[in-house]
């Protein structure tokens, strides 16, 4: 799998970068507060469409005192065409930016065709396939914010035979709204986030109930493809 490489924000100013300690996730044990264990634990048993590899990567270490964290790709035979980060933050104090006690944080990044990147509207469609992906599936959510961002690479010299290429970077954060026991419903938010991934790599939307969804496999470590 290709992890998404950058820095990530919490969405109240704080960074970090992307692989900040030697563990998957940061107090994840005995010592982790009930409701986040129970929000890690639904992020591991998330049942995910089998286009998108999902693994635990190493959680950031500063964003919150509790973080867990996974990678993603969407993937065509050898191909990604799309990859990103999903980090889940937890502060039992609360955190006044967030306006809870938890807070997701992702990086999404694909490739694009040059008449796509192109379109001036592109950045507030990208936006609307994160926010249209959350209403979409029911999820109440406080305090989004975000950035969308083109970039496009044009070569030179001894490179000169090289197409030029496009890319949109997707970073965002938002409080997800705690149910019982002050835990969110983080396997939801998770799908949500594929469907995101799936609609920027171009794949069609996954049809209700269907039957090729598989539960998401417990890997340590990141994978080069």
């Amino acid at each position: 799998m290709a992890a998404a490489q950058g820095r990530l924000s919490d969405g109240a100013g704080g960074m970090d970068e992307p692989k900040g300690t030697e563990e998957e996730a940061r107090h994840t044990g005995n010592t982790a507060p009930p409701a986040f264990a129970a929000a890690v634990e639904a992020l591991r048993a998330a049942r995910l469409r089998p286009q998108i590899e999902v693994e635990a990567t190493r959680a950031p270490q500063r964003l919150a005192p509790y973080a867990y964290a996974l990678e993603a790709a969407v993937v065509d035979g050898d191909d990604d065409l799309a990859d990103g980060r999903l980090v889940l933050l937890h502060d039992p104090a609360g955190h006044d930016a967030w306006r809870g006690t938890f807070r997701l944080v992702t990086l999404v990044r694909a490739d694009l065709e040059p008449e796509m990147a192109a379109d001036p509207l592109l950045p507030d469609v990208c936006w609307s396939w994160l926010t249209g992906a959350l209403q979409a599936r029911g999820l109440t959510y406080g305090e989004p914010s975000g950035t969308v961002t083109r970039a496009s690479s044009h070569y030179f010299g001894g490179l000169s035979e090289r197409p030029s290429a496009s890319q949109i970077e997707i970073r965002a954060s938002w409080t997800p709204r705690e149910g019982l026991g002050g835990v969110p419903d983080t396997a939801t938010h998770l799908a949500s986030w594929c469907d995101l991934l799936a609609q920027v790599a171009g794949l069609p939307p996954a049809a209700p109930g269907d039957a090729s969804i598989v539960t998401l496999p417990q890997r340590r470590g990141p994978q080069s493809r």
